[in-house]
């Protein structure tokens, strides 16, 4: 697909993306908005921007960047992406965890879902499975790049760390980890439930080399990643702790837990329904959106 799009395509997608996640969590009444709105910039930067990817779906991805979902309950935003970027129609999105549907409440593979290469919802093994991907791309003398998304409570999660030591001392360099550092999880802050300390020292310790970005900010997404993939093969994975809002886009959700893992009710969609209106005025997305 094209990647030749300017960042304000890419800021009006991803109001559109923020539009679909809360009219897909608000139907079924079930998800997690708050994490999927803020990590919507950068799933936009990535499809329509920095990955060289195929919506032509083929399960090995030889040729491509691909891209692990770690964090699978943040489904919305994934989902959407996807569908807008071309690996299935839009129209699909409206049978999200509904009996029979692909969409599921947390990815998984044995509907056939294009885009989907692993089941993801169990925390903590995202890392694992890019770093296989990663190698078996450096075997097969593909050139091309693994991106890996994890959220901060994730790290909780001991696998994460095992993974962490694995990559440096194997130099698996074309891997590129983002956590999605936005402080909150599903019982409260990070620094309440687990405190993550300093992050950066302590993945610079494991061997990463780290970048930093605001994971809302656009321009700042898309070069941050287009850095991230410049660094690859000189021997260090790359990881991006990459700053975001919960919530982030619509008011009343950003910056708290609570909408971790809760649907709007109908006047709250309306409400979040009339801020991203508002927004998408802004921009001409033509064929980009439907």
């Amino acid at each position: 697909m094209s990647q030749q799009h300017t960042i304000d395509d890419l800021k009006g997608v991803a109001v559109q993306v923020r539009r679909d996640i809360v009219r897909m969590v608000h139907a079924c009444q079930s998800g997690h908005p708050g994490g999927s709105l803020g990590c919507t910039d950068l799933l936009v930067a990535l499809y329509f921007k920095v990955m060289e990817h195929n919506p032509q779906f083929k399960m090995d991805g030889t040729g491509e960047d691909l891209f692990f979902l770690s964090n699978g309950h943040i489904s919305p935003v994934f989902y959407s992406v996807l569908a807008r970027s071309g690996y299935f129609p839009v129209s699909e999105l409206g049978s999200f965890r509904k009996l029979n549907s692909r969409l599921q409440g947390h990815p998984t593979t044995h509907e056939g879902l294009p885009g989907v290469r692993i089941a993801s919802g169990s925390l903590g093994q995202g890392i694992s499975v890019a770093i296989g991907a990663a190698q078996a791309k450096k075997l097969n003398g593909d050139d091309k790049k693994v991106f890996v998304l994890t959220g901060d409570g994730e790290l909780d999660e001991g696998q994460i760390w095992e993974a962490a030591m694995y990559a440096p001392g194997k130099k698996v360099d074309n891997l590129v980890w983002i956590v999605d550092h936005n402080g909150q999880q599903i019982d409260g802050s990070t620094d309440q439930v687990m405190p993550l300390g300093n992050l950066r020292a302590k993945v610079e310790a494991f061997g990463w080399q780290v970048l930093e970005m605001n994971g809302n900010n656009m321009d700042e997404v898309v070069a941050t990643l287009e850095q991230a993939k410049s660094l690859c093969g000189n021997g260090q994975p790359i990881c991006i702790l990459m700053k975001t809002g919960m919530g982030y886009g619509v008011d009343f959700m950003m910056g708290s837990h609570k909408w971790h893992g809760v649907a709007p009710n109908d006047e709250q969609l309306h409400q979040a329904l009339e801020q991203l209106h508002s927004k998408l005025e802004d921009y001409q997305l033509n064929e980009l959106i439907s």
